[in-house]
């Protein structure tokens, strides 16, 4: 079990989305989530999102994963990412939860890091916020306060910077943890052998958001109406102020209406960015199946990363699961609710959720989707 050593409230009142904070033994008697040697396995798959990053001097060098063995790389200046390892690595499921005083929705992934000496990636900016928390060895932080910084080597392609003055500066050590938010910049250098973790938290921009909007008038066949006017400019070449105004009128309506950005939002914010790792049953579960293999003890456990979200005030009784709306009936709301706020139920509590016909039949479609598994 991980314990955070942090008063949550004080932090999103003070810290989160708002400035940098370093947490000295933010998790006591930190236990390593994954030892080097499995996540060096994990980068062999195909479907692992991984990469090496091998620092040279000024700049640095990515290769992608799988990769079959590391001896290319040497002792130092590189390091291996694992992104997504809460979808590969069910122990990870209880180190995530630690975080789960920040809503579900903005969850993106844990990301784990095995890093040799002088392995980095420079000095950067990230648009979204993340918490760093140091494994095994050590690693030197430094962060920036935020504000206009140049594109190394004028590269306006490149997510690095020339460089800042750091407000934080610190060597972090096992258990230690620093909160970036979007727009600080900052760079850690590898001073031993290490291994850390990154939570990361995303939130949707405009253009995300215009565009899940407009996909979803287009597949609901929805937003058809048009612009209509009152009046005509005397110019014939000119688009009217008021008309610009106007036809911009028709997006905020559509925009300050739950019907037609209910749907959007809740399989938009449910989508995941990583490959999940589903658990297909080699045969599909009937509903005997399943109460026969309850009542002999089995567990139902929910696949690592995915999202299972609902909207509050929905006009709509649905849940919305890795991009899908699923609408069930009224009387379930309390399961519902439930299976979206756990990650693992044990076969009483599993039990308790199938005597509902409704639930179960929900239970049937994640089994045979793959979205849970039992254990």
């Amino acid at each position: 079990m991980y314990s955070l050593n942090l008063d949550t409230n004080a932090f999103l009142t003070n810290y989160w989305q708002k400035k940098p904070l370093l947490i000295k033994n933010a998790f006591p008697n930190f236990e390593e989530i994954i030892s080097p040697d499995e996540l060096a396995g994990l980068a062999c798959e195909e479907e692992v999102s991984s990469r090496v990053v091998i620092t040279k001097g000024n700049d640095w060098q990515i290769y992608q994963g799988p990769f079959e063995d590391y001896d290319k790389f040497g002792n130092s200046h590189w390091q291996l990412l694992v992104q997504a390892l809460n979808h590969w690595h069910p122990d990870s499921a209880q180190f995530i939860d630690a975080f789960r005083f920040i809503p579900d929705w903005r969850f993106d992934d844990l990301m784990a890091s095995f890093a040799t000496p002088e392995g980095g990636v420079g000095a950067h900016i990230d648009n979204y916020d993340v918490f760093i928390i140091q494994g095994e060895g050590q690693r030197h932080w430094t962060v920036g306060e935020k504000g206009q910084y140049a594109a190394k080597n004028n590269d306006p392609t490149t997510p690095l910077i020339e460089g800042f003055e750091p407000i934080i500066d610190v060597v972090l050590e096992k258990g230690d943890m620093l909160y970036i938010p979007p727009g600080y910049p900052h760079q850690g250098q590898t001073l031993t052998t290490a291994m850390s973790y990154s939570i990361g938290f995303r939130a949707p921009s405009q253009q995300e958001l215009f565009s899940a909007l407009a996909d979803g008038l287009i597949d609901s066949n929805t937003g058809l109406k048009r612009f209509t006017s009152t009046s005509e400019p005397a110019i014939a070449n000119q688009v009217s102020v008021s008309h610009q105004q106007d036809m911009m009128a028709l997006i905020t309506e559509l925009a300050s209406s739950p019907d037609s950005y209910q749907a959007m939002l809740g399989s938009m914010l449910s989508q995941n960015r990583f490959e999940l790792d589903l658990c297909e049953p080699d045969e599909s579960y009937t509903a005997d199946m399943l109460i026969e293999d309850i009542e002999q003890g089995a567990e139902l456990n929910r696949i690592g990363g995915l999202k299972m979200l609902q909207l509050e005030n929905d006009s709509v009784d649905r849940i919305f699961i890795n991009g899908e709306a699923f609408e069930h009936s009224a009387n379930i709301a309390t399961d519902i609710a439930l299976l979206a706020n756990q990650f693992s139920f044990d076969s009483q509590q599993t039990q308790k959720l199938t005597q509902n016909e409704d639930t179960l039949t929900l239970i049937l479609t994640l089994l045979n989707r793959g979205y849970f598994y039992l254990g």
